[in-house]
């Protein structure tokens, strides 16, 4: 492990300077990934492992988009592509990487297959963290490992293809063998993580369940939609009020955020700017902080993962998710937007020479 400084605290974590592919590849030389499920986080972690030549194989329901996907991938069935349960039954590391309701539904199948000495991984700590509400109970003679790459399984691959790696969260539940540490490290290293920092089941949960329906995805939703209600009844146009909110800061602010830092950001903008940004944050910090305590104390009570196994076990939730949905995109902000991101595709087509 190596020792880094993160403002001004020592972690360990693990980087591919002392553990490389070639040592996670020796790691897992004798066993088959299998892959279990094939929908958000499946293909990029197996494509990954694939590419840097671990040996993979992908379950999936036949006849189902996600099977589809995964031929289309390159999978073949017989070969690489087979039905869960024979999946689950070849392989001796089980990646669980169904959704959590598929998680819950198909657990008793899984728990069969998983024979001594195998190693049962996760990408969240959702179903052993609230296994009194999932039944999701490990036999005592398997490892438990966990990896959660900090971003979607698209992103994963993205960037794996592009060179570089995403960071991953990696954890232990149970070493049963004596190995599941390793393991579990030279897992994060096949799916292309670019640096693995230790955690555990709970916190891993915790801070997902709490990231995402915070800063990562409702916070950030909220105060778009917030922002943009109140330019409108300003007075301001639908255009002027989306580049404001959102173009802004998807296409300007936040990249330089990601390279650089908030503080270059603050730097390299105008003075009015910066002045403006630097006087307020504080009243926006204060007046969140309660809400996201709130949401932590959701979290961490239960709350959140039964709302969202009773929401996700109805048998029409696929039906109400996509009114939602709809309600999302053809509302007044997001339709502006897609036409907004039509123009930009079209400013960055070559302008045609004029014909004399």
């Amino acid at each position: 492990m190596a020792q880094i400084n993160f403002g001004g605290v020592d972690e360990n974590v693990v980087t591919r300077a002392e553990f490389p592919l070639e040592k996670a590849l020796e790691v897992l030389q004798d066993d088959t990934i299998a892959v279990i499920g094939y929908g958000v986080q499946g293909p990029g972690q197996a494509l990954n492992m694939r590419d840097n030549g671990f040996r993979v194989i992908v379950g999936q329901r036949q006849g189902t988009a996600s099977w589809d996907r995964a031929i289309r991938d390159g999978w073949v069935e017989g070969e690489t592509l087979f039905s869960l349960e024979e999946a689950a039954e070849r392989g001796t590391i089980v990646c669980n990487l169904l959704s959590d309701a598929g998680q819950i539904a198909l657990w008793p199948m899984l728990k069969e297959r998983l024979t001594p000495g195998k190693t049962l991984y996760f990408s969240h700590g959702f179903g052993i963290t609230f296994n009194d509400q999932t039944n999701i109970i490990p036999p005592a003679d398997v490892d438990v490992v966990l990896v959660a790459p900090k971003g979607s399984g698209t992103s994963l691959r993205r960037l794996f293809q592009a060179g570089g790696g995403l960071n991953s969260s990696f954890a232990v539940f149970q070493d049963a063998t004596g190995h599941a540490y390793e393991k579990a490290v030279a897992m994060g290293i096949g799916v292309g993580s670019g640096y693995l920092f230790e955690t555990d089941f709970k916190k891993e949960v915790y801070s997902d369940l709490t990231g995402e329906r915070g800063v990562l995805m409702g916070a950030l939703a909220g105060i778009i939609e917030a922002q943009y209600q109140v330019l409108r009844q300003r007075g301001h146009s639908p255009s002027e009020a989306f580049n404001e909110t959102v173009e802004e800061l998807t296409q300007s602010l936040v990249p330089l955020v990601g390279e650089n830092g908030m503080d270059w950001m603050f730097a390299n903008c105008s003075v009015t700017a910066q002045r403006g940004a630097l006087d307020w944050k504080g009243r926006f910090r204060e007046a969140t902080l309660p809400v996201l305590n709130d949401l932590y104390d959701s979290v961490a009570s239960g709350e959140e993962a039964r709302r969202t196994i009773e929401r996700g076990s109805t048998p029409n939730y696929r039906q109400e998710l996509e009114a939602e949905l709809k309600e999302v995109r053809e509302s007044e902000l997001w339709a502006t937007g897609a036409t907004v991101r039509q123009l930009r595709s079209k400013a960055a087509e070559p302008v045609a020479a004029a014909v004399e």
